[in-house]
């Protein structure tokens, strides 16, 4: 732990108060205690910040330091060494008589031996201890000589000063260390660091950053840490990591990961590499060097030692190199070996810090020895089909491998895995796929399999990723995958057969691809010229070559707008080009987990009017006209909520989102609505953050970037707000943009520019035919105007509700009607029944404005207050809203309750802060403890008295101790020594 910057000591609270004990338990309760840990774990920082509290209190520490090669190891040393501490006492006496401790060893030892000079310095130490007390500090114990730790052993257990404390410090000590070994049995008491906990992770990386980090940051460092993720200098290392290579960034004041977890790596400083990854002799550069080939050579392919042994007769000089290299990392426990023999590194981001050293050994040839020794004896497609795994020493190898070996090594692998370990079989399927050529007779088969397998399994990354491929295949002529001309008629037949077969697959693959597209966030085609949809692929480069092969996409391309994901296609929903394709055999329509034709114009549908709605509807089977799947279907469209609505139209058939950003963007959702704005935001960040990470193909849901903006524009963080609305382009039309563009203008003081600015983007998303989300804008505008004063203007924008309802059609519509009629006319019943309605949706937010709506038309005014003024509490919500309750209250000759704050659990600093007070420390031990004022422990304690309703230091020390501030639910779950 780093304490360059006099910083808090995190999560050694209990160690720093013994060993501060320690250290002033000078005269008869003198101890002598030795602190141990693994490198990097923080003893130097739990030593300095005692040696500031001892010195606090008023005691005097002494730093004793016996490393130095000057003197000769052994007594000799020590004595210097307690020489140059005590010259701090500016005692000549005990200068003098330390002096002549010093004297013997350069005397002829027969005369008096290392004994005589061991006693004649413990006689100087407890005289210069009687004349001034003082505690002797030794760090790094186990980089003393052993002839030094063995005569600082035999001071302690023999001659050992009286009224002298002494605290030691360094690794634990093995069997054949006799000197460091003769430490630990000198010491009266052993005290071990353990690991820092994962709140005590967050909270170092809080410190070290500035300002709160993501969740997923934090799960990503203690997973790529391994065993080491409760060691501070790890956790420190792989942060200074990640701020050197960019991969942090601020979103809405949370510190976020930006690049792929498997990324994340220690420093690659090689001297702080060897002290905290090696646990005995550090590693020679040659050594180094050979872990870097090893760490690469694990990177894309799992190694077993039976791979290994295999190449051995051959005496291939690769394979015994790594097998040489391979022993002494499993010897030192950095590299594990399952029951299986495989072979992986124990901490993963030591992997990648070797993998980013330079190394002279090229590793490839090793992954094609592996394939080959198997391949040549049992033949490709049997290798492949028995030994899956081979499929990423295949990949591994690259250019080792001829193609043909490698595609039959691949699809066997591929298609032998595809139920067993299916990603593993995508990632074969993908290599196959890259060295197959795009007029080969099997790429559009294996492209069929490939992209069925990631439908299966909602792998929408996987299925994007078919986009380069996919693209080649179609620009190649029937022709060229032929490879010759027919020579009869049942060969013409045969293949107009095959060409027909191919077809079909390709729209598949095809259509696959666009809904990967979707819930990636992605557009599922790009506009490059006039002539019409080129193609993404992912890669930024469209082609308008084969415009008329994709037809099938126009379909998916209409949902882009209506959920939030691009610009609205300028034909209406469902109309487009005529499919060049005939409909996939056995598929069509809606018999697979793909949408039909009818169910992705209903999709569309969802955003526009009744009419619209009702006409999709009439496509589909009678089972599918249902109030519920309707609502839930126009429910999702309001909120672009692209998961749900797919899983209200296929139902069954639906095979999931997986991680997808769309799968995000409902937890979003869901999260927002049910009042967990917290959760919302959080969800909102790992979006952003997810589509700035190297290595990922996902784009940004812009919604959710709204949704945000709208939650901190609630909580009257605008700063924040203008951020997240500044990302989404103004091509966006969607109704939810315009709501929260809408708030921000008007809470920043643009009032005029809020009104007009929202009927502005009302027309544009009425233009677009997005219909769906009005209805929140529209009674925001009337919200807004009552609070202005402008009564014209609610009376006009009620007219537009109503009209917009009729429009429409929906229950959220409806609702806001209601409210509406309740704020222009005073209609109670309305207002009550929108309220009903909300609640039992299940908006939170949405439940705010009709208790507000009620408050404003007096129905159980002060009843609706209360709740409104909860409610508003548990959102979080800001200074804005607060004020307009105020208001509310004046004009009604209301009370505004005094709530407590609605999450009144500890925190972490609170816990530590009366762990402190329970141990009886006082203010200025608590200060020097925390590293702060007194001044600052004074104002905590208050706070902390308040919260708890404590009146006194012991009543908080009480109530913690018997437990009854957990029983009040003031304490996090998990705290130790908080049950009774």
């Amino acid at each position: 732990m780093d304490v360059r910057d006099g910083g808090p000591v995190i999560g050694r609270e209990s160690e720093l108060r013994e060993v501060t004990r320690t250290l002033l338990s000078t005269g008869d309760p003198a101890r002598v205690l030795l602190l141990v840990g693994a490198a990097g774990t923080g003893k130097t920082a739990v030593l300095e910040h005692a040696r500031r509290a001892a010195v606090e209190e008023g005691a005097r520490v002494l730093r004793l330091r016996c490393h130095d090669g000057g003197s000769t190891p052994g007594a000799a040393a020590l004595a210097d060494g307690v020489h140059s501490a005590l010259a701090k006492l500016h005692g000549r006496r005990t200068t003098v008589r330390v002096s002549g401790a010093r004297r013997p060893g350069r005397q002829r030892v027969v005369s008096y031996g290392e004994l005589s000079q061991l006693s004649a310095l413990s006689e100087a130490l407890t005289e210069a201890a009687r004349d001034s007390p003082f505690a002797l500090l030794l760090d790094d114990v186990d980089r003393l000589p052993s002839a030094t730790a063995s005569a600082l052993g035999l001071l302690i257990r023999v001659f050992r000063p009286a009224g002298v404390p002494m605290v030691m410090a360094g690794r634990p000590a093995h069997p054949r260390d006799g000197g460091a070994s003769q430490l630990t049995s000198a010491a009266d008491r052993l005290l071990e660091l353990p690991p820092l906990r994962p709140a005590d992770v967050e909270a170092l990386m809080v410190h070290v950053l500035g300002r709160p980090v993501e969740p997923a940051l934090v799960t990503a460092v203690l997973r790529a840490l391994g065993p080491m993720a409760g060691t501070p200098e790890a956790v420190l290392s792989v942060l200074d990591s990640m701020d050197g290579r960019g991969g942090l960034l601020e979103l809405g004041g949370h510190v976020c990961l930006t690049e792929p977890e498997q990324a994340l790596r220690l420093t690659t400083d090689l001297a702080q590499l060897r002290r905290l990854c090696w646990p005995g002799e550090p590693p020679d550069t040659a050594d180094l060097d050979a872990a870097a080939a090893v760490a690469r050579a694990l990177e894309h392919a799992e190694i077993r030692f039976d791979d290994l042994h295999r190449l051995k007769p051959g005496g291939p000089r690769r394979a015994g190199l790594v097998d040489r290299a391979l022993t002494p990392l499993v010897g030192d426990g950095i590299l594990t070996v399952d029951e299986d023999g495989r072979a992986s590194f124990a901490v993963p981001a030591l992997a990648a810090a070797l993998r980013a050293l330079p190394t002279h050994h090229e590793v490839s040839s090793l992954h094609a020895l592996i394939t080959r020794s198997l391949s040549d004896r049992l033949g490709a497609e049997t290798a492949g089909g028995g030994h899956p795994r081979l499929a990423d020493h295949v990949t591994a190898a690259g250019a080792e491998l001829d193609d043909a070996l490698a595609v039959d090594v691949l699809l066997a692998a591929a298609r032998t895995d595809a139920r067993s370990d299916w990603p593993r079989s995508v990632r074969a399927y993908s290599s196959a796929l890259g060295r197959l050529a795009p007029y080969d007779r099997r790429t559009p088969g294996v492209l069929y399999e490939s992209a069925e397998l990631s439908l299966r399994h909602a792998d929408h990354p996987g299925a994007l990723a078919l986009g380069e491929p996919l693209l080649a295949c179609l620009d190649a002529s029937p022709a060229e995958r032929d490879g010759s001309e027919p020579q009869d008629g049942d060969r013409d037949l045969d293949l107009d057969r095959d060409q027909d077969q191919d077809r079909n697959r390709l729209v598949y693959v095809t259509e696959v691809w666009a809904l990967a597209s979707l819930h990636e966030h992605r557009l599922p085609y790009t506009d490059a010229d006039a002539d019409g949809p080129g193609f993404d692929s992912g890669s930024g480069s469209p082609n308008t070559s084969v415009a008329e092969h994709l037809a099938a996409v126009e379909g998916f391309a209409a949902l882009a707008g209506p959920y939030g994901i691009g610009r609205v296609a300028d034909r209406p929903a469902g109309e487009g080009r005529r499919t060049t394709f005939p409909p996939v055999v056995g598929r069509r329509p809606g018999s697979g987990p793909l949408p039909s034709p009818a169910e992705l114009r209903l999709l569309a549908a969802a955003a526009g009017g009744r009419a619209e709605l009702l006409a999709a509807l009439g496509t589909l089977p009678s089972e599918a006209d249902s109030a519920r799947t309707v609502d839930r279907l126009r429910h999702a469209a309001t909120h672009a909520d692209l998961a749900d609505a797919l899983a209200a139209v296929l139902g069954d058939r639906y095979t999931g989102a997986g991680d997808s950003t769309a799968t995000r963007y409902h937890a979003m959702v869901r999260s927002y609505l049910e009042g967990d704005w917290d959760q919302a935001l959080s969800a909102a960040r790992r979006i952003e953050a997810r589509s700035r990470t190297r290595g990922t193909e996902a784009a940004t849901a812009q919604c959710a970037r709204a949704l945000a903006a709208e939650i901190h524009c609630a909580r009257g963080e605008l700063g924040h707000a203008r951020a997240w609305l500044e990302l989404v382009p103004d091509s966006v039309a969607h109704p939810l943009v315009a709501w929260a563009r809408m708030s921000l203008r008007y809470w920043s003081g643009r009032t005029a520019q809020a009104l007009e600015g929202a009927r502005e983007d009302v027309r544009r998303a009425r233009g677009s035919g997005l219909l769906s989300g009005i209805e929140k804008v529209l009674l925001r505008h009337l919200s807004y105007a009552l609070l202005e004063g402008m009564p014209q203007v609610m009376r006009r924008t009620l007219g537009e509700l109503e009209a917009l309802h009729e429009e429409v059609g929906s229950a959220m519509t409806r609702e806001t009607v209601l409210l509406g009629r309740g704020l222009v006319h005073g209609e109670v019943d309305g207002a009550l029944a929108a309220l009903r309605s909300v609640d039992q949706r299940g908006d939170v937010y949405m439940g705010l404005l009709c208790r507000l709506c009620l408050v404003e038309i007096g129905d159980d005014s002060d009843r609706r207050l209360a709740e409104a003024s909860y409610l508003a509490q548990s959102l979080g919500i800001g200074r804005a809203t607060r004020t307009t309750l105020g208001h509310m209250a004046r004009r009604r000759s209301l009370v505004l309750p005094r709530l407590r704050p609605a999450r009144d659990r500890l925190s972490e600093a609170d816990i530590r802060l009366t762990v402190l007070v329970s141990d009886g420390a006082t203010n200025r031990q608590i200060a020097a403890r925390l590293a702060s004022s007194e001044k600052t422990v004074e104002r905590r304690l208050t706070q902390l008295f308040q919260r708890t309703g404590c009146r006194s230091r012991a009543e908080l020390a009480a109530a913690w101790l018997d437990g009854s501030l957990a029983d009040r639910g003031l304490v996090p779950d998990g705290v130790p020594g908080t049950s009774r």
